[in-house]
């Protein structure tokens, strides 16, 4: 069967955070990626024009929140607009790591909610239904007057750790209290120990004090979070944990961020491996540090697409991780 055949209607396009993943989106779906030129001029601006038409269609835009982020947020802005008014039939904006998802509340006096702002501005240039994964914050989800798909990193996860750590032998740890759902719901899936880091802050990125809550010695240490940015409480529940006499520590972590010192972190914490997934592009970083494992993503989202475009439920996607060999 044809693409065109398989999927008559349907453009995926990419903006320029992360163009190899929607190339992968694109190769499983058997489709090509459709053509937009996305340039910034000496001017500062963002300028895009689409190739081809989009008429009719079902539009999907990929861009995530890596690098230049602001450049990142116009341009999918920009590129959602310019289908609406060519005539799209319907606007998905693919977004993996979501812009702004730590500015989620007013925690102090006149704090912004960014998340909400960017909502609003991805609404008003015309989308219908947005695509994530693991929302910092899953509240984020009603910021939305449109549907909202929050996809979970956990399958492939669980599938990651199954296949290259002693299961048997494991204790999932949460670096925070925070994240204390998200390990439970890993640990109850593997059948295996819980424990959790209690932990005080100097001020943001900058951790003070952890207190490990629950047992780790001579057992395998599984941290789990949702983002690694500058991983200093990566770093230092690593070393927490192999003085509590965990045998190994490994991070998994959806979101790489890996700003600032974070690869150094890394290289001298004492983890085997911290594994992230493709939702921010990694080669950079795999190519700077032999301790970063990356999964990808690229054949959940292309089946949530697929899934999305027929009018099927996605929720199945929730607990599992598609067919290796193809979308089913």
């Amino acid at each position: 069967m044809s693409p065109a055949a398989a999927y008559p209607a349907i453009k995926l396009f990419a903006g320029s955070s992360h163009p190899e993943l929607a190339q992968l989106i694109a190769k499983r779906l058997n489709i090509p990626l459709a053509r937009a030129n996305v340039s910034q001029p000496p001017s500062g601006e963002t300028k895009v024009t689409i190739v081809e038409s989009v008429r009719d269609y079902d539009v999907y835009i990929l861009n995530t929140g890596a690098g230049a982020v602001n450049t990142s947020l116009m341009e999918l802005c920009i590129m959602i607009h310019a289908c609406k008014i060519a005539s799209a039939r319907r606007i998905t904006a693919i977004i993996p790591h979501f812009f702004y998802a730590r500015q989620d509340k007013k925690d102090k006096s006149r704090a912004p909610i960014t998340a909400k702002l960017v909502a609003n501005m991805l609404r008003e240039a015309g989308c219908d239904h947005v695509i994530t994964m693991d929302l910092h914050a899953s509240q984020i989800q009603g910021f939305f007057d449109v549907p909202v798909d929050n996809l979970y990193a956990e399958p492939s996860m669980i599938q990651y750790m199954k296949t290259h750590i002693d299961i048997k032998n494991c204790v999932i740890v949460s670096p925070d209290a925070g994240g204390a759902k998200r390990a439970t719901s890993i640990a109850d899936r593997l059948n295996v120990d819980f424990a959790l880091f209690h932990k005080e802050r100097k001020r943001a990125n900058e951790v003070s004090r952890m207190v490990l809550v629950g047992s780790v010695k001579g057992k395998v240490a599984v941290l789990v979070d949702d983002m690694a940015d500058t991983c200093g409480t990566l770093g230092l529940a690593a070393r927490h944990l192999i003085e509590a006499g965990a045998t190994k520590v490994y991070a998994f972590a959806t979101h790489g961020i890996l700003s600032g010192p974070a690869l150094k972190v890394i290289s001298e914490s004492g983890m085997e491996k911290l594994v992230i997934t493709n939702t921010i592009p990694q080669s950079h970083n795999v190519a700077k540090c032999d301790k970063i494992d990356v999964v990808d993503v690229s054949p959940v989202l292309a089946e949530t697409l697929r899934r999305s475009h027929f009018g099927e439920s996605v929720s199945y996607l929730f607990h599992e991780v598609p067919f290796a060999n193809g979308v089913p």
